[in-house]
């Protein structure tokens, strides 16, 4: 999910300088040294952190740094000649007895002169990084170029019109957006504004919701005092779905709006390249004509991937779940992904029969411990589970009704099939062949080097790009960033390392950075740490309903740097908690920070900054207290 090795650089990057500096203590140079660097210390906490090794003679000095054999093992050879104190590298440990050998040292700084020259620099004035400034290839642009637009975005999502707003705010004259919903195979369409707005994050999200309502009503209300008469909560799909749909049909009115005040001209038309300049358009009537643009810009994103089984046809997506006139009773959600977890999960709390066909292990790249503790939160909220089967067979059985064989051979017969087992970019009839672009023949995406594919002048957002987080608020910052550089001179690149998001199943899952696994494997399970803690939520503190399950934290500690590498949280409103981190991790957050960070009490985001209990002590995570 993200590129490990250019995050890892980026992490020993922003972490403190880690200098050691070894001597005796009568040394005068030694002590000269020792102080300025524990001044810089002082002044500079978050760059600088200095260990100070001091020996009581001479002798004992040398001792270590000769005849122990230290100075050998620091593959500078000036240090291998090194005789007097002090002795100065910098290091990835924080280990305060004298190292024995060199294996943490990352370079040799020198003696006393060497010291001092370190820390002028040290000090000097930094001068800007020209790392994260792109170097793109000239793709032909000027002013006067004589097309029809300066650029034409093709897809009408939140990638391609952030870009597109973007590009007129930054000084293009002509821009134009063209948006023209395909219908799923089901006959589901919808409005401008992309998958996230019309079947994606909003109407999931508010589904969501009112799973958590209904459970609020139904587990917590008597708790807290609050009489429902007894009656169980009745729940109508219809006017959920009716009020979602206003609500998205309101959202797609203001983007059109939003085009027109930003001078963006709207083309509901289906695009088709015919050449790196020029586009073939057709309506809905099925007239084609061609515009013409100096620059394009592909965000179409991407569609779910189909069931490959007999009367696999038969089974929805998530394109059709949420404009779904009525209720879609007892439904087997096939995949193990987020989408398909978040759909079981809202199902399942609205009351409905619901089961996830996994065919492995839940949310394939998240942290593995964070996945166990939903799926057994979703179990004991009605979630069936059928482990390691998929579907081999669907047909049509009592009506509209669907039977389902499993590859372990048992049946079941289901009101609603919906499949989650992935998305494909939807580039499939665009023309790329007639450009010279060419795609993962898997999932129909496209590589890119900064947002720029193989025909330089044609460009590439979103959940089309290859190895791109498939995220709304991604698109949008990665189209924004685009424009900025193409139309407004800015030399920015997109950051596409710790972003944080939010899985929301019924237990919510917010995270950013590493998982576990990953931070093992990247960095050595001797130089991670993890701090942990189960938790019980405030709100969650009345209800019996609520007292088999807990919260949960975990922060992931480079041990070498003290640079936080990740942070997991399941509970409520773990979205809302996370933000902030994000933010946080991005400015290279240390674990010391977090330690010297004030909660805000009584919240569960606190239980990250008051962590202390690590998983190598074998001690109980259990929080206690208020």
């Amino acid at each position: 999910r993200r590129n490990k090795k250019k995050f890892r650089n980026e992490l020993f990057k922003m972490a403190p300088s880690i200098v050691h500096i070894a001597g005796w203590k009568t040394c005068s140079f030694y002590k000269r040294a020792a102080s300025v660097l524990s001044s810089l210390s002082l002044i500079f906490p978050s760059r600088l952190k200095v260990i100070d090794h001091n020996f009581d003679s001479r002798d004992k000095f040398r001792a270590w740094l000769i005849d122990g054999g230290f100075r050998e093992c620091v593959s500078d050879e000036r240090a291998q000649g090194h005789t007097s104190s002090p002795f100065v590298w910098t290091s990835k440990s924080l280990t305060r007895s004298p190292p024995k050998d060199g294996s943490k040292v990352v370079s040799y700084i020198g003696g006393h002169d060497d010291t001092m020259a370190w820390c002028r620099k040290f000090c000097a004035p930094i001068e800007k990084s020209t790392e994260d400034e792109t170097v793109m290839i000239d793709d032909g642009y000027t002013p006067d170029h004589g097309f029809d637009y300066d650029l034409v975005v093709i897809g009408g999502g939140s990638g391609g019109l952030a870009s597109s707003k973007e590009a007129t705010a930054q000084g293009a004259s002509r821009v134009a957006v063209l948006d023209f919903v395909k219908p799923s195979p089901a006959g589901t369409t919808w409005g401008l504004g992309g998958t996230c707005v019309n079947v994606g994050c909003i109407p999931k999200k508010l589904m969501h919701n009112a799973a958590l309502i209904r459970e609020t009503f139904e587990s917590d209300a008597a708790a807290f005092g609050l009489n429902i008469n007894g009656s169980k909560i009745s729940h109508s799909w219809e006017s959920m779905r009716e009020n979602i749909q206003n609500h998205i049909r309101g959202l797609n009115f203001k983007y059109r709006v939003n085009l027109r005040e930003k001078s963006v001209t709207y083309l509901n038309k289906l695009g088709k390249f015919k050449d790196k300049h020029t586009l073939e358009v057709t309506d809905k009537k099925g007239v084609t004509t061609e515009i013409s643009a100096a620059r394009f810009l592909i965000a179409v994103g991407g569609r779910p991937t189909a069931l490959d089984c007999e009367g696999g046809e038969l089974a929805i997506s998530s394109d059709d779940i949420f404009a779904l006139e009525k209720s879609p009773g007892k439904t087997l959600c096939v995949g193990a992904s987020y989408i398909s977890l978040e759909c079981a999960g809202f199902l399942a709390g609205l009351g409905l029969d619901t089961t996830v066909a996994v065919r492995s292990i839940l949310l394939r790249g998240f942290d593995r411990e964070c996945a166990d503790i939903i799926g057994n939160y979703m179990q004991d909220h009605g979630v069936k589970f059928k482990p390691s089967v998929v579907p081999s067979k669907l047909e049509k059985v009592k009506g509209d009704r669907i039977k389902v064989t499993f590859s372990d051979d048992s049946t079941d017969i289901y009101d609603t099939v919906l499949v989650a087992i992935g998305r494909s970019a939807d580039t499939q009839n665009l023309g790329l062949e007639n450009v010279g672009i060419s795609t993962n023949a898997r999932n129909g995406k496209i590589n890119t080097k900064y947002e720029q594919t193989e025909c330089p002048n044609i460009y590439a957002v979103g959940d089309v790009m290859e190895g791109c987080p498939e995220l709304t608020p991604v698109a949008i910052q990665a189209g924004v960033s685009l424009s900025r550089r193409l139309f407004g001179g800015s030399k920015e690149a997109m950051d596409y390392k710790k972003i944080c998001t939010t899985v929301f199943t019924p237990i919510e899952y917010g995270t950013v950075g590493y998982s576990e696994e990953e931070a093992i494997e990247s960095f050595g399970k001797d130089s991670v740490e993890i701090y942990h803690k189960s938790f019980v939520p405030l709100e969650w503190s009345l209800s019996q309903h609520r007292a088999d399950h807990q919260g949960f934290t975990k922060v992931i500690v480079n041990k070498d740097t003290d640079v936080v590498l990740g942070i997991h949280f399941l509970g409520p409103s773990a979205g809302e908690v996370m933000q902030g981190y994000g933010a946080a991790m991005k400015k290279g957050l240390t674990f010391k920070d977090l330690e010297n960070t004030v909660g805000i009490h009584p919240t569960s985001s606190e239980e990250i900054v008051t962590l202390s209990i690590t998983k190598s002590s074998g001690e109980d995570a259990a929080a206690g207290g208020c």
